[in-house]
């Protein structure tokens, strides 16, 4: 068989797998704004199994911290990746401990991602929550609500029109045109976040709001 058409064959029995029933992209910005309450956030999807996603990921940190601004991480594990879904249904279990420890599961898997397999994920995830003095159950998502909730993510990225990862944006709550920014070039993030405050009227907070980011990469098609 052409190694192309293997695989085409290949994404789309593993996006049925997990469910998913369309794969057009409607282009529905309509979701890019902050969480209530907040006037700019900092919006990202990503896979944890996507190396630039893995580069990405402490810069958004930063980035929030530094702004005082939301990060909202959603979940668009790519076809390909074998394990992906699986660990972001693993982020949601912890999530349901408490938010900061799912973030800190994301970027522990993150940093591990060289060494992770789909067979020794459950074994890393483990240690994580030993380190953590939480307990990992040993059925995570009994009910399917958890894989769910990585579905509708990944449904909410393709109406958006996500094509790669990580794909990040500055969103903000104005009405005044266009609400959000997609962060192309990483080394702009902080000049594109500090523009979108000043649109939306929200005074940078932050003793050195003219500093790049030290990770300063271009976002990149998946790997």
């Amino acid at each position: 068989m052409n190694r192309n058409l293997a695989r085409i064959f290949t994404f789309v029995a593993l996006t049925a797998a997990i469910g998913l029933s369309s794969l057009s992209f409607a282009g529905d910005t309509s979701v890019l704004r902050p969480p209530k309450g907040s006037k700019v956030a900092l919006l990202v999807f990503e896979d944890m199994q996507c190396p630039d996603c893995a580069r990405a990921a402490p810069l958004l940190h930063e980035a929030a911290k530094k702004y005082n601004i939301p990060l909202v991480q959603y979940d668009f594990p790519l076809p390909m990746h074998n394990w992906s879904f699986d660990a972001a249904v693993n982020a949601r279990c912890f999530d349901t401990k408490s938010k900061q420890l799912g973030d800190e599961y994301r970027l522990y898997i993150f940093q591990n991602q060289p060494q992770i397999t789909k067979s020794n994920l459950r074994g890393m995830t483990e240690r994580f929550a030993e380190q953590n003095k939480v307990t990992f159950p040993f059925v995570v998502d009994p009910n399917g609500e958890l894989a769910a909730k990585v579905r509708a993510d990944f449904q909410l990225g393709q109406r958006v029109g996500i094509e790669h990862t990580p794909t990040i944006y500055v969103v903000s709550d104005t009405t005044r045109g266009t609400p959000f920014i997609e962060v192309v070039d990483r080394s702009q993030l902080y000049q594109l976040i500090e523009q979108v405050q000043k649109e939306a009227g929200e005074s940078p907070s932050t003793k050195t709001a003219s500093t790049k980011p030290t990770s300063a990469k271009k976002s990149s098609k998946p790997q």
